[in-house]
């Protein structure tokens, strides 16, 4: 027996406690000793029933993921071992659970007899947020307790539930008012005294017969919980596995599950959902940034512009519990603006996806005002006005007369040179840039831009208010663009290109879409409004032939009506438009260009690989610290197909010589400096290496 396991006696009932910390994974150090001390629990005749507690901070949070496709993951006993020795105990077996039981944590819980549970625990089963399905019996198990329809909604989000609502479902059978410990004692001492027959979950059926009687509703609910799986396998096999259990008698839907668990732990989906898993984690260090620097406090924040993506991040700093004050030029747009956020919060209230307690709450964070003097008490203030230059150096002129020594200065600047801002003022070292991804409100992605004399506390405080509204905060150096819209440069600069030569914005569109992309550029420019673009263009010296005659045109996308696409009746479907396809033809006379038939594998080329190419030249001129927090950009603010990786996961999965042959092609062919190979590219591919920052 080890410390990690340790068993001791209230009564006749053996409390067994998992002290593996952090989060009590499921690793072979502690399923060795768990099953042991369960095997001789099972044959003491002293013994009646037994209780499985955590020590720490929660119950067992899952399995341990750095094991998968090491030595230790075949080592038995399995977490299936487990589950069926628990199943099939001779006396009750009671989970005791606090914090969160997810994953393979669940799976255990679910093969015991009875579940205990506080009332802020969290139960569910996340394994498709990493490309797998449960491998051990809970695909097979939930639908028997919870009933199939919302195991398959559980099982196919990956979203946990509480206490109550699992409760509710008969997933945990009593709440734990007092001491979770002594609750869980007192709970098997009852069981005993009602002397009833022990029933396997395995065995209960009452809750399959109803979804047997009406296959086709369960049919169409398995279409509707998978709509949106985009190309990934484990959302569609996951569902395919709650079928079997009404469809197979348990010991086949067992086995057929584990199965597709074992198929997708060895393909690249998951290879690529787990590097970004990792990845998440790996962007919070930052270089500089140690321990021992402490984030300043944040007990208020300020938003300069009440626009869209001002008020996105107000409504953010505001969801994550921060008082706001947001400031506009005048009373009329400041009143527009908060009317658009508290339309926002309404919106989400009838979604469900809050209460109206909560959006009184939110909405009592946020203040409005016109005046710069309100800003005085602040510890961060965040700007978000237009993206020139002049007027934002203005704005943080203003910020420095009227800002609290000590305040974080913030630029919410999708392009602007950071230094060249934080110069306009007397504290440079106080200036950060925060890039958020518009709506502020939803997006996770959050650019954290580090400029020449950003003081580490600094950077510190924008990662934990990055934090706090649940973002994903990755910090970049500065260039144009950054880490995100640099790529996306690269990415766009073939697209006319491909246009003029043969493709229209709907083949090039569907290529994207095809490759597990949420939307296509064009479609995405539409949303996003040419405008933009063009405005960055003109900044530039800069010209599209196609894109700048659509704006001339008065086409800006969906705000329109018109774009690359047509928006009939104030549709959000895009609708291709001959005048477009006309517009591009004509154009491509103008140039001399035979128009001919485009690949989509060739669309693919010509737009990804030069990402993946400038993410190169990023990491050689150290804008990102690693590959991977390239890709936890890519999948978390621009919609690269999480199932992968993310660009520089990706090109691993492609090969690195690949890419670099066809990017020296498309160079010779075009002359476009997009494909030149970075240096680094060519190295890694002559000698065999990768960006991989995590081996899986």
């Amino acid at each position: 027996m080890s410390n990690i396991v340790t068993t001791r006696l209230e009564g006749d009932i053996a409390v067994i406690t998992l002290d593996n910390p952090p989060v009590n994974a499921l690793s072979f150090r502690l399923r060795e000793p768990l099953y042991a001390a369960l095997e001789t629990l099972g044959t003491d005749d002293g013994v009646k029933a037994i209780v499985i507690a955590c020590a720490g901070r929660t119950f067992i949070a899952g399995a341990d993921i750095t094991e998968f496709g090491t030595e230790n993951a075949l080592k038995r006993p399995n977490l299936p071992d487990l589950c069926a020795l628990l199943e099939d105990m001779p006396k009750p077996v009671v989970a005791a659970i606090h914090g969160t039981a997810f994953g393979g944590g669940l799976e255990l819980a679910l093969a015991c007899h009875f579940r205990v549970a506080v009332p802020s625990a969290k139960l569910g089963l996340p394994e498709v947020k990493l490309g797998l399905l449960p491998g051990s019996g809970g695909t097979a198990r939930l639908p028997r307790i919870v009933g199939p329809e919302k195991a398959l909604k559980m099982i196919v989000s990956g979203n946990p539930i509480g206490a109550a609502d699992a409760a509710k479902a008969g997933l945990v059978d009593a709440i734990a008012e007092g001491d979770l410990g002594e609750d869980a004692v007192l709970f098997a001492k009852a069981k005993l005294a009602e002397h009833a027959p022990l029933v396997r979950v395995r065995d209960r059926d009452e809750k399959l017969a109803e979804t047997r009687a009406n296959t086709g509703g369960f049919e169409g609910l398995i279409k509707e919980v998978t709509r949106k799986a985009r190309g990934l396998e484990a959302p569609v096999m996951a569902a395919a596995a709650v079928r079997n259990a009404i469809e197979m008698d348990f010991d086949a839907a067992l086995k057929a599950e584990r199965d597709a668990f074992i198929h997708l732990v060895q393909g690249d989906q998951s290879r690529a959902q787990r590097h970004l898993f990792f990845a998440e984690r790996e962007a919070a260090k930052v270089a500089d940034v140690g321990k021992d620097v402490q984030p300043r406090q944040i007990k208020r924040a300020g938003v300069i512009g009440a626009g869209t993506m001002g008020g996105g991040i107000a409504m953010s700093l505001a969801n994550g519990g921060v008082p706001v004050t947001i400031l506009e030029m005048t009373d009329e747009a400041l009143e527009r603006g908060l009317g658009m956020i508290a339309k926002n919060y309404s919106v989400s209230v009838d979604r469900g996806s809050i209460t109206a307690d909560e959006k009184d709450a939110r909405l009592g964070r946020i203040t409005g005002t016109t005046d710069y003097a309100d800003l005085a008490d602040c510890d961060l203030i965040i700007e978000a006005v237009f993206e020139e230059m002049p007027i934002k150096k203005e704005v943080f002129g203003k910020l420095d007369a009227v800002a609290k020594p000590g305040a974080v200065l913030a630029s919410n600047t999708s392009y602007l040179d950071v230094n060249e801002i934080a110069a306009s003022t007397s504290r440079p070292q106080d200036v950060v840039g925060m890039h958020f991804f518009s709506p502020a409100n939803v997006m996770r992605l959050l650019e954290i831009v580090r400029g020449d004399k950003t003081a580490p506390d600094v950077l510190a405080t924008a990662l934990e208010a990055g934090r706090r509204m649940r973002k994903v905060p990755v910090v970049v150096g500065v260039c144009h663009g950054f880490v995100g819209n640099r790529m996306l440069s690269a990415r766009s600069s073939e697209g006319e290109a491909l246009l003029l030569e043969g493709a229209t914005p709907e083949e090039i569109d569907k290529a994207f879409l095809d490759f597990g992309w949420p939307m296509g550029p064009f479609q995405m420019g539409d949303l996003a409004g040419l405008d933009i673009g063009w405005r960055n263009r003109k900044s530039l010296g800069k010209t599209a032939a196609i894109g700048d005659a659509l704006c001339e045109m008065g086409r800006f996308g969906q705000k329109t009506g018109k774009g690359f696409y047509l928006y009939e009746d104030g549709s959000r479907k895009p609708k291709p438009d001959p005048e477009v396809n006309s517009l591009i033809e004509e154009k491509a006379r103008e140039a001399g260009i035979n128009r001919r038939a485009i690949s989509a594998e060739e669309i693919i080329e010509r737009s990804l690989y030069p990402m993946v190419n400038e993410g190169a030249k990023i990491l050689e001129e150290k804008i990102a610290q690693r590959p991977s927090d390239i890709d936890i950009v890519w999948t978390n603010g621009y919609g690269f197909p999480i199932g992968k990786g993310g660009p520089m996961f990706w090109a691993d999965l492609v090969g690195l010589p690949k890419i670099v042959e066809r990017l020296e092609y498309w160079y010779g062919k075009t002359g476009n400096e997009v494909f030149k190979p970075a240096a680094s590219i060519k190295q890694l591919a002559a000698t065999g290496g990768s960006f991989s920052a995590r081996p899986a």
